[in-house]
């Protein structure tokens, strides 16, 4: 169920601007029916949140289709055109170097770039950012990115990791875990992965696949005689839609409110 506000919200209203099929329509529809109760202040910060995660999906296909390499952090190599490789195998945005410049760099010259798995997911949230907020507003909100698993995140990105989900929905971070994971590769002890919808997870140095590919490839990953399998927790980590939002809607608000006084002035 979606509340606006307070008041429960018909997606009749909006949907239409929709395409059937699309990111967007599926978690309206999934929001819609669900027994949850999930709640937005206005519709623009909902419209937002949909945007988001479309963008989110786009942003981890690319990725995955890209030359953007696996490789363990002191193994890891970046555009030092853009970043600075730090010691412990991070990119750490360059002084001078646009957010929006450096993170189009990594989907751009791919083949320049390794990390793993925690650290794509990043990346591809960053990317989903930009094409929802634009170049500007990415730069001004995140002036220093150090992209380095989940331990560096930006407080505006403000990932939440959350146990205890009703539904999980397109754009969802997932983790895939590996307990009997061979000592010699502790790179395979899991994999993060973005849902993608249509029982598709994208995940980096795996790709594109459904859960139990995903579940077979780590399972060659064990030590031998391991008997358990690796298997999808019941969690997932989410971007602050809600503060993404306010920082887009804040700004949309001012860039129209100086547009009106132009128009003012003018006439």
């Amino acid at each position: 169920m979606i509340k606006i506000s307070g008041d429960n919200f018909n997606i009749n209203t909006i949907i239409d601007q929709y395409k059937n099929n699309s990111i967007e329509r599926y978690v309206l529809e999934k929001l819609s029916s669900s027994n949850e109760v999930y709640n937005y202040g206005s519709v623009d910060e909902l419209k937002f949140e949909l945007t988001l995660r479309r963008n989110i999906v786009n942003a981890a296909i690319d990725l995955g289709k890209s030359n953007f390499d696996f490789a363990v952090f002191r193994k890891s190599k970046c555009n030092p055109d853009y970043w600075e490789r730090t010691p412990q195998g991070g990119f750490l945005l360059k002084n001078g170097v646009n957010a929006s410049s450096a993170i189009n760099d990594i989907y751009k010259n791919s083949h320049k770039y390794a990390t793993e798995c925690a650290t794509a997911m990043v990346i591809v949230y960053y990317k989903a950012v930009l094409d929802s907020f634009g170049g500007r507003l990415l730069d001004a909100t995140f002036p220093n990115i150090y992209l380095m698993n989940w331990h560096y995140m930006d407080r505006n990105l403000g990932l939440d990791i959350s146990d205890d989900i009703a539904d999980f929905l397109p754009g969802d971070c997932r983790y895939f875990k590996n307990p009997q994971v061979n000592p010699l590769t502790p790179e395979w002890q899991g994999e993060n992965v973005i849902v993608l919808g249509n029982g598709k997870y994208y995940g980096h140095g795996i790709g594109i696949k459904t859960a139990d590919e995903i579940i077979k490839a780590l399972n060659e990953e064990r030590f031998m005689g391991s008997r358990q399998s690796a298997y999808l927790l019941n969690s997932a980590t989410r971007p602050d839609f809600k503060h993404l939002a306010y920082i887009y809607l804040k700004s949309s608000s001012r860039s129209l409110g100086s547009e009106r006084r132009r128009e003012h002035r003018h006439h």
